[in-house]
């Protein structure tokens, strides 16, 4: 292959601004989403890689080699799609829903949407499967105690990465601790440092804001009658029925493979929707491929049953699609390499050097929308210049979940973002202002950086023991 110029500073950060600011307009004014945002900045990283002295074929195969990090979460997303809808036609949704209008206090409902999905995604290793089955329960219980729907999805959203940057089964767990060289609980013991302070404030704030709401408004029972009348109506409401989500959260602690574990999860809806609810194979199927379709009468019960379903999650993956095409195609043409190691160059001190790679993740996280590149992509960059200047990668990895994993929530065209949005059916704009955890986790990491609390240096013994090879570096995350 031709040897092919780098783009300069200006040119490499134009796909990003472009999608920026078309994204603001777009959220501001257009209301159009974030297909044409995306596209754009595809367009013009395709041209600028064509200036370049890249083939079309060459692109072609940069946008196939994106593409191709997100085909696992594709199916993923196609199995959580079907998971929604037969957990509803089986009546473990609407189950979950009823208990928990029964059980939980209003002045705590809001700390328990951020704690108790930040336990099940620990266990369970996925937000996405947090948010889409926990996630609807608490979306649907808060509505029916009357707290707004965004800061709802902001509690549930803060719990559920807390999982996701901490658990042992996390997939972006072990790609940071790969990509860093260090022992995975040697990763996850240092990130302690700053996911747990930051979950511990962040449910401290929803305690806060659910007590003050609880205090100040009236409680109107109205809306709650009519929505645990409408599911006793609707669905056979029995506490065996929560056995089901028990034994589901034990198949996945199993530690099997994500996508013949997520099959079984929906099948356990489907046969669930069958044997209790007396509901036709032809309307489990249906559930699965176009959603459950709830007809009570009560129009917000009805907008919070009427989802799930394979076609409901293509919009999803088409954003998903493109948006990690932009990032390949950012990669293949050396555009992070040029902002990354533009910035790379300008630092020398620790503390700038922490806050560096932050600052790189979130370039990324803006420019990728997704987890996997945010997360390989900076600690790839940084992990040499950290140990040139004597700190442990034990720091980098940290960064970089911190960014990668959490922080990226922040980004409205972001995988996680968009697709919490189209399970809760709200606008990413919206909520994101309440997902404290994740504005929480970057802010920490920022004053660790400055203060040197927390930040391990590195001795010739430990850089010896978290090295790994190079060509095993960059084998890891493909």
């Amino acid at each position: 292959m031709q040897a092919h110029k780098l783009p300069s500073i200006p040119i490499a950060l134009l796909p990003i601004a472009v999608l920026v600011i078309m994204a603001l307009v777009s959220i501001s004014f257009w209301d159009i989403g974030m297909l044409i945002p995306l596209m754009t900045a595809v367009a013009i990283a395709l041209l600028i890689g064509k200036s370049l002295g890249y083939t079309w074929n060459e692109l072609e195969t940069s946008l196939a080699q994106g593409v191709n990090r997100a085909l696992p979460a594709v199916f993923i997303l196609f199995l959580i799609g079907t998971i929604i809808g037969t957990w509803i036609e089986g009546g473990l949704i609407p189950a979950i829903i009823y208990y928990g209008l029964q059980a939980i206090s209003p002045h705590f409902f809001l700390a328990l949407a951020c704690l108790v999905p930040a336990v099940v995604s620990l266990v369970l290793g996925s937000s996405l499967t947090t948010i889409a089955t926990v996630g609807i329960a608490f979306m649907a219980i808060g509505e029916g105690m009357g707290f707004p729907p965004a800061i709802v999805a902001g509690a549930v959203i803060s719990g559920a990465f807390f999982g996701d940057k901490l658990s042992p089964l996390s997939d972006t767990t072990n790609l940071a601790a790969a990509m860093g060289g260090v022992k995975l609980f040697s990763h996850i013991r240092h990130m302690l440092w700053d996911t747990v302070p930051a979950l511990v404030i962040s449910a401290l704030i929803f305690w806060f804001i659910g007590s003050s709401m609880s205090s100040s408004s009236s409680a109107d029972t109205s809306d709650l009658t009519a929505l645990m009348s409408g599911l006793n109506e609707q669905f056979v409401i029995h506490p065996a029925l929560l056995i089901v989500p028990v034994l589901a959260l034990g198949l996945m602690f199993l530690r099997m493979p994500a996508l013949p574990t997520l099959l079984l999860v929906s099948l356990l809806g489907a046969a669930t929707a069958l044997l209790v609810q007396g509901s036709t194979v032809t309307a489990v199927l249906q559930s699965m491929t176009s959603g459950y379709s709830s007809e009570t009468g009560v129009d917000f019960l009805d907008s919070l049953l009427s989802r799930g379903g394979i076609e409901a999650i293509l919009g999803t993956i088409a954003l998903v699609i493109i948006a990690t095409a932009l990032g390949g195609v950012l990669e293949s043409t050396g555009s992070f390499k040029v902002l990354i190691g533009s910035l790379v160059k300008r630092i020398k001190r620790p503390g700038s050097m922490v806050a560096g790679s932050l600052g790189a993740g979130f370039v990324v996280a803006f420019a990728s929308g997704e987890q996997y590149v945010s997360v390989l992509l900076p600690a790839r960059a940084f992990l040499t210049p950290y140990k040139k200047m004597g700190l442990s990668p034990l720091n980098l990895t940290r960064t970089a979940e911190a960014t990668g994993t959490v922080g990226i929530n922040l980004v409205p065209w972001s995988v996680p973002a968009v697709f919490a949005s189209g399970v809760f059916g709200i606008a990413a704009t919206e909520f994101i202002p309440f997902i404290f955890f994740a504005i929480l986790v970057p802010l920490i990491n920022l004053i660790y950086a400055y203060t040197g609390f927390t930040i391990k240096r590195t001795t010739p013994v430990d850089e010896v023991n978290q090295e790994i090879p190079e060509k095993e570096l960059s084998g890891q995350g493909k």
